[in-house]
């Protein structure tokens, strides 16, 4: 069995920060776009008593235009993989973290079986489900901070894909850029072919030269 991948879809800027510094953020979760689930996550905090809840996503799906169209759209673009197993490790006997993949819900079953505290940042809504998303969440009930870096090791890092809509010719200028970085010579880095992908479109010019 080959190893579990999740999917961090964020922008250039982001990903040289953390091949740069080594580590990886958790952020407020307060801004966040589904207002649903913010509502969720405050909810968490001040029935925790909380002075901080953080939190970062990633995707246990496959790459989707679903995934980059919402949450990495435009030229600038990226998506990590990390193994799993090994990004996860950065966080082992952190008694402040709890990680889980997302549950997506009815709200007609909800109300049938109210979820308890703890199962608040784990919830969304069903029409979500394609997101199959996974979170890492940072809770602390004594300080008020609104980001808390992890070191990572960049070996966690199985490769970087870059924004399908990056004009190709800027491409190969970035993969060199982040290869240049200490420690990322050898990074699996290339731009994402999901809108445009030759061995795709050569199955059509072998059907059409059948006709």
């Amino acid at each position: 069995m080959g190893k579990i991948t999740l999917r961090r879809y964020t922008n250039l800027a982001a990903t040289i920060h953390i091949l740069k510094s080594r580590h990886i953020s958790l952020l407020s979760p307060a801004f966040w776009d589904d207002r649903n689930d913010a509502f969720f996550m405050k909810s968490y905090k001040e029935r925790k008593s909380a002075k901080s809840v953080l939190a970062l996503c990633f995707a246990e799906a496959s790459e989707t235009y679903h995934h980059w169209r919402v949450f990495s759209h435009g030229s600038d673009g990226t998506c990590i993989e990390f193994d799993k197993d090994s990004l996860l490790s950065t966080f082992y006997n952190n008694q402040k973290i709890r990680f889980d993949s997302v549950r997506y819900e009815k709200i007609d079953d909800l109300k049938q079986i109210i979820p308890d505290t703890d199962q608040l940042p784990f919830l969304k809504r069903f029409p979500y489900l394609d997101e199959k998303e996974f979170r890492i969440i940072y809770t602390d009930c004594d300080a008020s901070i609104e980001a808390k870096d992890f070191e990572i090791d960049l070996s966690a890092i199985g490769r970087i894909s870059l924004s399908p809509w990056m004009p190709s010719p800027l491409s190969k200028s970035v993969v060199a850029t982040l290869r240049s970085i200490e420690g990322c010579a050898r990074l699996k880095v290339s731009r994402s072919t999901l809108i445009e992908n030759e061995k795709w479109k050569a199955i059509a010019r072998a059907e059409y030269s059948r006709d």
